[in-house]
This record gives structure tokens, C-alpha cells and sequence, in this order.
């Protein structure tokens, strides 16, 4: 029997949040967890000292419980229009090159944020300040759209508390704006939320071997692709994310497959309709040595400085990408593969 992706025994909590009709809610729903009072949802000393070998336990059996402070909505451009302020950060998924920082220590489980109705009555005055959108551009033809899930994978939020339901409901409400999340979990309470459209979920594929080898807890390749007529159905504006695109020997080949299995699967309703994102693979010198304590078998395949060169982040990170020139050679070889096979699927955003 497959063990639960939460078992949760300990939740660390601001007094704040406890106090807050939704922090109750989450309180009750695991009610045999140990709670640890803490003064800042960001300064938990015992989650960053935690041991890399046991990178997984806190992911499966700690959450955070705290108010979100900061609300500001930061332009983006690229998988929306703009990221909106977080309901929570943190995953309970492993995924072997995640680059959400992992400020609460290296596994960074899943922190869960109580002052939802702030959060939403923010995101509903953000939207009505900006009126129509008045053209047409990459993230959408018609609306605004605001990424709700930067920093985690909403539908496995959605087994914690409402508040993944309560930010569909908004949505559904807004006439001018969309909410948009990435996921690679599967959670079939998402069906009832009835999103009438107004909610994009973006899947994030990638070949079954690789995704056995990097995408740690996440729901098998195959499950996230039989749930796509099913999202459809249920009301969701349905894409994808090929993401990320790691090189390999015989990548071509396992691609391949995988637009072909894409294409025997969806419905007419969804292809006519299909946008994808393609990222290409941005690794981390720090996340490298962190994966080397709990997975080096992944970074046989993620770290390749014969065909990576080190890039400066906006923060200052050391991170490494494909190399200039062949990586955009790379991708145009990869973006002919996806027409040949799918010539339907849209192209939305690159890199």
C-alpha cells in the first residue's frame, strides 16, 4: 500500500494564525499533531538544521501555520501576468530541481497561510484597479492573470485547508482576471470546485523515466495525464508545462513518446484549445550540494558543466544552464519535435 503524502505529527504555528477562523479550520483537520508555538513562520531553527538525509520526513510530517505579511502583486510576463500574493510556500513534493528557495531549511515543507479573506479582498482590488485588459498578449487573450502558486503546488494546498477552493471561487467572481497554478499532484477534490473557466491549471509533464528519477512524491506521469479530460470537464482552462526540459542521451526519443501519449489521451475539447509552457532546465550550486546528501542519482543528470555554464541570478546565485547558443538550439529542436507531434498545442512561453 502507498504510504500517504501527508502524515502530519508536528504543526508549528504563529499564535496569530491559530486565531484566524482558517487556522482553526486547519487546527481541526489534524488533530492529533503536536502544535510548537513560534514567533515568525520564516525562523523555525529545528527545520533548518534538519538532517539532508532524512530530506523527506519534515515534508511528509511537518506544516507551518502562519499570516502572510508582505501582499504585494509583482509583475511577471511570462506564465502570467502577475504573481500574486502566495496563500502558502513550501511543498510537500520533492522534486529534485525545484528552485523555491528553501528558507525554512533545506526540505521546506509545506507552510499554510490563515488571513486568506486578506489575501483575497487584496487580489479583488488589485484586479478591479486595473480595469479590462486592454490587448491581447502571451498569457492571455482576454484576461489578466494571476499566478497563485509560485512558491508550492496548489493541489496538494488543497489537502490542508480551503483555501485553494476559496481563491477558485474568487476567480469565478472577477470579470476581468484568471488564476493560474502549476501542479504535478493529483487531488480529485479539485473537480467540485466548479471554476467556470475563470481557473487555468498548467501540468507540468515530463518523460515517465525521468520523472521517476527527479520528481520525488509527485504524482506519477501517467495519473497527472489521465486527469487532464477530467480537469477539463470539471470547469478548468487546461495547459501544460513541459518542465523541465533536461538533456540526456535519447531525450528526442522519450519526449517523443510522451507527445504521443498526450495526443492518444486528450479529448477534441482540449486540444483545440492547448497551450504549453517549455522551460529548460536551470540548476543551482547550492541545491547540487543538498541533492548530493539525499539523491545523487539525480544530479548525474542535472548537474552537466560539460554543457552547462554558470549564470549570476538576480540575487546573486550560482546557477547553471544550458550553454549560450546550443541551448537555444536545443529548444528549437525540441519545440519542432512537439509540432510534428502535437501541432495543435500552442507554444505560449519558451525558455
Amino acid at each position: 500500500m502507498t504510504a500517504p503524502l501527508l502524515d502530519i505529527r508536528r504543526i508549528y504555528l504563529e499564535p496569530a494564525a491559530a486565531g484566524l477562523p482558517r487556522g482553526r479550520q486547519v487546527l481541526d483537520r489534524f488533530p492529533a499533531a503536536e502544535r510548537i508555538p513560534v514567533q515568525s513562520h520564516w525562523r523555525i531553527p529545528e527545520l533548518r538544521e534538519g538532517d539532508p538525509e532524512d530530506f523527506l520526513r519534515p515534508k511528509r510530517e511537518v506544516l507551518v501555520l502562519g499570516v502572510k505579511k508582505g501582499l504585494a502583486f509583482r509583475p511577471n510576463g511570462r506564465s502570467a501576468d502577475f504573481i500574486a500574493p502566495s496563500t502558502s510556500n513550501g511543498c510537500a513534493i520533492a522534486c529534485a530541481y525545484c528552485y523555491v528557495a528553501r528558507r525554512k531549511g533545506h526540505a521546506n515543507p509545506i507552510s499554510v497561510f490563515a488571513n486568506i479573506e486578506e489575501i483575497l479582498a487584496a487580489t479583488a482590488r488589485h484586479a478591479a484597479t486595473l480595469g479590462p485588459k486592454a490587448a491581447p498578449n502571451q498569457v492571455d487573450p482576454r484576461d489578466w492573470v494571476y499566478d497563485l502558486g509560485e512558491n508550492g503546488d496548489l493541489s496538494v494546498d488543497a489537502l490542508v485547508s480551503d483555501n485553494v477552493r476559496d481563491l477558485v471561487a474568487l476567480f469565478r467572481s472577477l470579470p476581468n482576471a484568471k488564476g493560474s497554478f502549476a501542479t504535478k499532484w493529483v487531488n480529485p477534490d479539485l473537480l467540485g470546485y466548479d471554476p467556470q473557466g475563470r481557473t487555468r491549471i498548467r501540468m507540468s509533464l515530463m518523460p515517465h523515466g525521468l520523472a521517476k528519477l527527479l520528481d520525488i512524491r509527485a504524482a506519477p506521469v501517467a495519473e497527472r495525464i489521465a486527469a487532464l479530460p477530467d480537469l477539463h470537464r470539471a470547469g478548468y482552462e487546461v495547459q501544460v508545462n513541459f518542465s523541465p526540459v533536461v538533456l540526456r542521451e535519447g531525450w528526442e526519443a522519450e519526449w517523443g513518446a510522451l507527445f504521443e501519449e498526450l495526443d492518444a489521451t486528450l479529448p477534441a475539447a482540449v486540444k483545440d484549445r492547448l497551450a504549453a509552457e517549455i522551460i529548460m532546465l536551470t540548476h543551482n550550486a547550492a541545491l547540487h550540494e543538498v541533492n548530493l546528501a539525499w539523491h545523487p542519482k539525480a544530479e548525474e543528470v542535472l548537474w552537466r558543466p560539460d554543457i552547462q555554464e554558470e549564470k549570476r541570478s538576480e540575487t546573486g546565485a550560482a546557477n547553471l544552464r544550458y550553454r549560450t547558443g546550443w541551448k537555444g538550439r536545443w529548444l528549437q529542436r525540441f519545440r519542432d519535435l512537439l509540432a510534428a507531434r502535437m501541432p495543435y498545442c500552442r507554444v505560449r512561453y519558451a525558455f
